[in-house]
């Protein structure tokens, strides 16, 4: 039985069936001076960089450790393909490879995570090397720079694709979703799991209280970057609704479009098929 918000999708889906979303509609992140999608990409791949050292604390501490829930949750989801032994996963936006780590424990495919920060891919070799990930995962593992935008992969290579996070900082959210589907191989899965504005009057007042005033104040002093976690709040405050990022998916092609509210709306995980 599906879920009430997987319902919806599918009927906002059909509403919007057949029209037209033009590419400015949902043109991807623009962070603050920033013009065109260019100069978007590398003030988020600055930004990334100058946060990599702490990103991990920041991110357990300021999600109260719910971000380690999410992530394992994204893994049982896919589980299917990620106990086949010659499935191909890619994690896109993989930052410092918590999810790709995770992807590659919960089964035998063969995980590659990628990012176009590099001082993310070395924090994450540094875990692989310092033990912090399993044992098992090391040999199936692999970490590549790549710009999720212009994928260095040919067509039809992957059984699986994921992005945590990651996908609401890219400079074209349609490009992004276009090279997943080149990538992705006919029947094969792409799950999004990134924030949204919650539903709820109170709830909702209290979310943006804290994401709005709290979270920027603390990322920023821990960090040294306020920037960065004023960055955070104002991105998803502009990140297309779950219905509008289903519509666009349906558009670039894919189908079984369905996707999960989770810890009160805060977090959707978008899922859809080749």
């Amino acid at each position: 039985m599906r879920s009430a918000s997987r319902t919806a999708c599918s009927r906002r889906t059909k509403e919007l069936r057949g029209t037209t979303l033009k590419p400015q509609t949902l043109p991807g992140t623009r962070p603050p001076g920033t013009r065109g999608d260019r100069e978007a990409a590398q003030s988020v791949r600055q930004m990334f960089g100058r946060i990599a050292p702490r990103y991990d604390f920041l991110n357990h501490a300021l999600s109260l450790q719910m971000d380690r829930v999410w992530r394992r949750r994204v893994a049982k989801r896919f589980r299917n393909i990620l106990l086949r032994e010659h499935a191909s996963v890619l994690d896109l936006c993989c930052g410092t490879g918590d999810l790709t780590a995770g992807l590659a424990r919960s089964g035998r495919a063969r995980v590659i995570g990628t990012d176009f920060a590099h001082p993310m891919l070395v924090q994450a070799l540094r875990k692989c090397s310092l033990g912090r990930a399993n044992h098992r995962v090391i040999p199936r593992q692999l970490f590549a720079e790549a710009d999720a935008l212009a994928l260095p992969f040919a067509d039809h290579s992957f059984d699986l694709l994921t992005a945590a996070f990651g996908f609401r900082n890219l400079a074209s959210y349609e490009r992004g979703l276009l090279e997943m589907y080149r990538v992705l191989r006919p029947g094969g899965e792409v799950g999004i799991l990134e924030f949204a504005e919650p539903r709820g009057r109170m709830f909702s007042a209290l979310y943006r209280f804290y994401f709005r005033k709290i979270l920027p104040s603390l990322g920023g002093a821990i960090s040294g970057d306020r920037a960065a976690y004023t960055y955070l709040p104002d991105s998803v405050a502009k990140f297309p609704s779950p219905e509008a990022l289903a519509a666009l998916m349906e558009q670039v092609g894919f189908v079984n479009l369905s996707f999960e509210r989770w810890t009160g709306g805060i977090v959707t995980l978008h899922r859809a098929r080749r």
